[in-house]
């Protein structure tokens, strides 16, 4: 990538289930699925990772593979005055530490992670559910408004590990600001 920046960032978690647990109405709870945080996850081109729910599957082809940034729930749970919150309930795939996502949005980059390498087309901001005012805590649905992740089409297969990684993307970020709601004006129709 020319006029790349190299940013050291964590993968903290990487969430892989077969299935969806937030369906229906909040109040009947969360689907009881089998949910795997992984040590590696292997990424297939166009499709997503093997094993989760979205892997192949038309309608989230260019979503299929979500990238959460750790700080942003963190900041979450300092707003709600809530403890520690799980993010691994944010279903996201890949939660990263040191990592801005929103200026990402639009760009292809790549995640390097034990000697592996994934390139990503970040496409669209991943919004947040109702589920999360059940799962996390009151109020993180509007909250995560601003800072739910970023969904992502793989673009080359590899394998993501857990621990250090490289994050090459083709703007510059900030990553003091990895927990910051970026909320974007309505458009204005003529």
């Amino acid at each position: 990538m020319s006029g790349s920046h190299r940013y050291d960032v964590e993968i903290l978690h990487l969430l892989v289930s077969p299935e969806h647990a937030y369906f229906g109405r909040p109040r009947d709870g969360a689907a009881d699925v089998p949910t795997t945080d992984a040590d590696r996850a292997e990424v297939v081109a166009g499709k997503g990772i093997v094993g989760d729910r979205f892997f192949g599957r038309a309608a989230h082809m260019d979503a299929a593979v979500t990238l959460f940034a750790v700080e942003a729930l963190d900041a979450i749970a300092a707003e709600l005055g809530a403890g520690p919150l799980d993010p691994l309930l944010t279903r996201r795939n890949v939660v990263l530490r040191g990592a801005e996502l929103a200026p990402l949005l639009g760009e292809e980059v790549v995640l390097e992670s034990g000697g592996s390498s994934v390139r990503l087309r970040v496409g669209r901001p991943a919004h947040p559910c109702a589920w999360m005012d059940r799962v996390l805590a009151p109020g993180a649905h509007a909250a995560m408004r601003g800072r739910g992740g970023v969904r992502c089409m793989p673009l080359t297969d590899g394998v993501l590990h857990r621990g250090p990684a490289v994050l090459v993307s083709p703007v510059p970020l900030d990553p003091a600001r990895a927990g910051a709601a970026v909320r974007r004006p309505p458009s204005r129709l003529p």
